[in-house]
């Protein structure tokens, strides 16, 4: 079955429904969400993509990842995603939006309007194995850490996002979550 994507412009202003292997094999910009859940500690929760996944595969990640559907609103997309994922409910909140274009194999393109947003994680997770490989949990010092000393080992759309906002800005998304919870 097909699945569709939201083609927007560089404000994320919707464009028309784009196929979703083709937004990626043609780089077109399209509405993306990027979650990360904390837990009560104030740990991120990461997941390992599972194998099968099309790009990426065996990579580990933010804790979930995905796009709207035309029509979707992006915050209920993240919500589904995230039960769908990692078997998870919570609130999430918006904490900031950006864009990015980055090979992602040398057939795929992400270039995404990427929306973020941050909440605590209730339980544990019950992922489906055709999503995610693995998960645990991981303090964001340790993240940096581990990001810088085995860079392979992750996406590249984490990477962007640990660049773009650094150690200060995940803490303050974390206390952000922290304090709305």
């Amino acid at each position: 079955m097909d699945e569709f994507l939201i083609a927007v412009d560089a404000e994320d202003r919707p464009l028309h429904a784009v196929e979703k292997m083709n937004a990626h094999r043609e780089g077109i910009l399209h509405r993306a969400f990027s979650i990360f859940l904390f837990d009560t500690q104030g740990r991120v929760l990461l997941q390992q993509r599972a194998l099968g996944k099309y790009h990426s595969p065996g990579l580990w990640s933010n804790s979930c990842c995905g796009h709207p559907r035309p029509g979707e609103d992006t915050g209920a997309a993240a919500l589904r995603r995230l039960h769908e994922e990692l078997g998870l409910r919570c609130a999430l909140q918006p904490v900031t939006a950006f864009l990015y274009r980055e090979a992602v194999s040398e057939e795929l393109v992400e270039h995404e309007y990427d929306h973020v947003f941050v909440g605590i994680a209730h339980g544990l997770p019950q992922p489906d194995p055709g999503e995610v490989r693995e998960w645990r949990w991981l303090a964001l010092p340790e993240l940096h850490r581990e990001l810088a000393r085995a860079p392979a080992h992750f996406t590249i759309w984490l990477h962007r996002i640990a660049e773009r906002f650094g150690p200060e800005g995940l803490g303050a998304w974390r206390e952000r979550a922290l304090t709305a919870h």
